[in-house]
């Protein structure tokens, strides 16, 4: 298959592929070492407001001195809809607070809220 053919394909299944070709090098902070990678190559799969990354390159480590301070999380306010809740619940038959849950953990996506409570009730 093409990666042309395969990208059509993702795109149909709700994934955005991105390929990123100004990268010139991703590094990934461990505990104790960090990974760095030169000459890379990057590309982004978007769906449900979550994205994911293919990273393939040299890859070499290197001392932990070099890490950054770890940082904090920044909070997302999701504003989610009594209605949005209500057609979670009707949906999956969960209660008030399972539904507001995973809309709240799908930063308010009906359709991904619907299948993660789907799929872990499977």
């Amino acid at each position: 298959m093409s990666p042309r053919e395969l990208k059509r394909m993702l795109k149909k299944m709700g994934i955005d592929v991105e390929e990123y070709s100004d990268v010139d090098r991703v590094e990934i902070f461990l505990k104790n070492k960090k990974l760095v990678i030169t000459s890379p190559q990057v590309v982004a799969f978007k769906t449900g407001g979550q994205v994911a990354f293919q990273i393939s390159g040299v890859v070499r480590e290197e001392e932990a001195s070099a890490q950054p301070a770890p940082q904090q999380p920044v909070a997302e306010e999701v504003k989610i809809s009594e209605e949005d809740i209500r057609f979670v619940m009707e949906q999956t038959g969960v209660s008030y607070e399972e539904a507001r849950k995973a809309l709240v953990n799908s930063k308010g996506d009906i359709i991904q809220a619907i299948l993660a409570i789907k799929s872990a009730k499977g």
